[in-house]
């Protein structure tokens, strides 16, 4: 029997309850507020009592208000039918909502149980089965969405029989596993999942080695981020972490897309809603939004809810790893998500860590974080998770505890800079503070060496060496004034210059720019490798700016052109012939 208990407390959505008989941490409770039922989820036992956190508006809750405790945490529903849908942190379809405002109470489901699909079986009764095995499959746009065993099953189990080829709802009972001990359950197409527990259902998790192309040149080669690895965009308002995400979303060789609006401001996420669906996805032919999901709690949304609104979207993408899928899981942003937790951590009275934020925030965000990631199924396919966060500190302060945390367990680092920002210099990702580790790793660097150059990180490591040198150079000449210094600096400074505008820098405007296969970064990075190891022969420092300029020009004139047309061949003879002109040793 499931336990009650009433309302003896309120402050805004921290709600504490008297029960009468056991809870469960993490369990979920209705509250009765005007015959509606809504949201509470425990996050403190103390005796008798219980604190939770209301995920919707307590407005007008009063002492005594009945409670009822569902034995449940809470939990997402996982099927055919997730593509392309917009949800709040609690997956609730905001489309299906009625009215413009949310209303108190109101969750309609995740996704129509109405709708047939075209069920394929993939395994055959007497096969023998565990969590997370694929039974079946359907098409959900172009994916082929695989029916699994449910991944709360402990044990092996025999298929004691499956449906045939035909259309099926995801309620409709598909087929009848039976274990050792003669219990029987029946599986559907969908199930549902708690989003604070780890999906585990996989045979193993090694580390992940092979490079995600996202396109954005700074990215793939400067830092480069693995399928199944994590990073974040700490920044400044207005420096481009939206853009950013939203680029990389669009690009990124990835077969899915969940976007997490864990807090932004609604005329962004507005954005998301009017753009994704008209977006075609250079991948597939069709519209981006066929590929994506947008889990959706902006920060005037209920406070709570944006806690769970990351969890959410964590547990779809494990749904979809399960699948054998590449997934980008995007937030934006976890300050928002940490901002919440520092809200309850305070109405709480818990002692307060720095800037207020929980004590534990560091294993909070390294547990979540985690999650993410390549693992190998029983059937010895592959699926990966790819996190990528942004943080927005207050003023732009990198030494706060969100981004501190975080910098901890992230292995990718892309700290935006306002001053490139305000410059023009896009995408703002500054070059000298920014980072990858996944370079150190020994399984990325052979998978570089035999798919990319045998050199390939000595060459990435020297050009990030030239980029200090020129901003060493750039500082020198600053402060002791253009003729004071040797023309040597001027080099040094202007080769930086080169890298930046010639190859970093991307115009997200331009229809070939916007992109860059890893082919070509890596015909371009060799012309610019070898230009940085070349000296060259100036009178005195007037020489070199004019120069470079030039060959900036050429070079991106060159990022402009289609790869290897004519026009593309055009300024590179040309931009051989400038060469030819100053170098007066060549290194390679």
């Amino acid at each position: 029997m499931a336990t009650k208990g009433k309302v003896i407390g309120v402050v805004s959505n921290l709600v504490t309850i008297e029960v009468d008989g056991p809870v469960s941490q993490n369990e979920i409770c209705h509250i009765t507020l005007d015959n509606i039922n809504i949201q509470g989820e425990v996050i403190k036992i103390d005796g008798q009592k219980v604190f939770t956190q209301v995920f919707e508006s307590t407005r007008g809750l009063k002492m005594g208000a009945p409670v009822e405790f569902t034995e449940h945490m809470l939990e997402v529903e996982v099927g055919p039918g997730l593509l392309s849908k917009r949800y709040d942190g609690l997956q609730s379809d905001l489309e299906a909502m009625t009215g413009v405002f949310l209303k108190r109470g109101e969750m309609p489901p995740a996704f129509s149980y109405e709708t047939k699909w075209d069920f394929e079986p993939i395994a055959k009764p007497g096969d023998r089965v565990q969590a997370g095995d694929w039974i079946g499959q359907v098409k959900e746009n172009w994916i082929d969405h695989k029916i699994m065993v449910p991944f709360l099953l402990d044990g092996l189990w025999e298929i004691e029989s499956l449906k045939s080829k035909g259309k099926y709802t995801t309620k409709d009972t598909i087929a009848v596993l039976k274990n050792s001990d003669g219990k029987t359950q029946q599986i559907q197409m969908s199930q549902r999942l708690p989003v604070k527990v780890p999906v585990k259902v996989y045979a193993n998790k090694p580390i992940a080695f092979k490079p995600l192309e996202t396109g954005v040149r700074l990215i793939d080669t400067i830092n480069p981020i693995v399928e199944g690895g994590t990073g974040f965009i700490p920044g400044p308002f207005g420096c481009g972490k939206t853009v950013l995400q939203h680029i990389i979303a669009a690009n990124a060789q990835v077969d899915l897309v969940i976007i997490c609006a864990c807090g932004e401001r609604a005329n962004e996420v507005v954005e998301i809603f009017k753009e994704y669906p008209e977006l075609d996805d250079p991948r597939t032919g069709r519209k981006l939004i066929e590929r994506t999901i947008i889990i959706c709690n902006t920060s005037n949304m209920p406070v709570a809810a944006r806690e769970a609104s990351v969890y959410t979207a964590m547990t779809i993408g494990e749904y979809y790893r399960q699948m054998g899928l590449k997934v980008l899981l995007l937030a934006d942003s976890t300050s928002r998500w940490a901002q919440a937790l520092r809200e309850m951590s305070n109405r709480m009275e818990e002692l307060p860590g720095p800037d207020a934020f929980p004590m534990d925030l560091s294993a909070i965000i390294a547990n979540f974080y985690s999650r993410s990631g390549l693992v190998e199924l029983h059937n010895g396919e592959k699926g990966s998770i790819t996190f990528i966060g942004t943080v927005s500190p207050a003023g732009g302060n990198l030494k706060e505890p969100v981004t501190e945390s975080t910098k901890k367990v992230a292995r990718c680092f892309y700290a935006l800079a306002q001053k490139r920002a305000d410059s023009r210099r896009y995408p703002a990702i500054d070059t000298i503070e920014s980072y990858s580790k996944y370079l150190e790793y020994q399984e990325v660097q052979e998978y570089m060496q035999k798919h990319l150059e045998p050199h390939w990180v000595e060459k990435v490591l020297f050009i990030r060496d030239i980029l200090l040198r020129g901003k060493e150079a750039y500082d020198q000449i600053n402060i002791l004034g253009d003729d004071s210094v040797p023309t040597d600096y001027h080099e040094a400074y202007w080769k930086s210059e080169l890298i930046d505008f010639g190859f970093l820098q991307q115009d997200a405007f331009d229809p070939v720019d916007k992109v860059t296969s890893m082919e070509r970064q890596r015909y371009m990075m060799d012309i610019i490798h070898n230009i940085c190891k070349d000296d060259f022969d100036f009178d005195n420092f007037i020489d070199v700016a004019p120069y470079f300029k030039k060959l900036i020009n050429l070079i991106k004139q060159m990022n402009f052109s289609e790869f290897q047309n004519n026009e593309f061949k055009k300024f590179e003879d040309e931009l051989q012939s400038t060469l030819m002109e100053r170098v007066i040793n060549d290194k390679n």
